[in-house]
């Protein structure tokens, strides 16, 4: 019998140490994951927080050429100002309106700019307009990037088993960055 035991007892000791592992390598797993689409929505943060550096540089060249667009730049300089602000506290829908705000009024100074043939060969302007559009680029890439990071994430969180760690360890799914209107295509401009 106590042959028996000492098996027995083997065997539950090396079924406790399985599971154990099996349960650090999951939860170190979610840990992973979820620093993952913790370090891409920072990639799209540096890159927002680029955009808004150029913004008002953008402004400024516009503004001598184009100083009785008052109400364009105005604009532009309130989204900028509301795409900050929301970047501070607001939720990722609210955060990703302000954005939608913000590349909204851009194209519409864009649109203006096209009335001034000395503006469009202002070599500063060209050069904003580039570094601008290399920033979006980033920040598409950066936000395809943290929405596939999420969904990994969210693909753990929500699968047996790592779904029964993830509860006990209070790992809970994430909110994807959802474009608005006007960041989901291109702009239609209107005559």
């Amino acid at each position: 019998m106590t042959t028996v035991t000492a098996v027995a007892g083997g065997i539950v000791c090396a079924l406790l140490i399985v599971f154990v592992a099996v349960l650090a390598a999951t939860y170190n797993r979610l840990v992973r994951l979820r620093n993952q689409a913790d370090a891409s929505w920072s990639q799209i943060d540096v890159q927002l927080k680029r955009r808004y550096d150029l913004v008002p540089n953008l402004v400024e060249t516009v503004r001598g050429y184009a100083a009785h667009e008052r109400g364009t730049l105005d604009a532009v300089v309130a989204a900028r100002g509301n795409a900050m602000a929301a970047a501070q506290g607001a939720n990722l829908a609210g955060r990703a309106e302000a954005e939608g705000e913000l590349t909204a009024a851009l194209g519409r100074l864009f649109a203006v700019a096209e009335a001034y043939p000395d503006l469009k060969a202002n070599h500063s302007f060209v050069a904003l307009q580039a570094e601008l559009a290399n920033t979006e680029d980033k920040i598409a890439y950066a936000r395809q990037f943290f929405t596939s990071a999420v969904q990994s994430y969210n693909n753990a969180v929500q699968t047996l088993p790592t779904n029964i760690v993830a509860a006990l360890t209070g790992f809970r799914t994430r909110e994807y960055y959802q474009a608005a209107g006007d960041e989901r295509g291109p702009v239609q401009v209107r005559f």
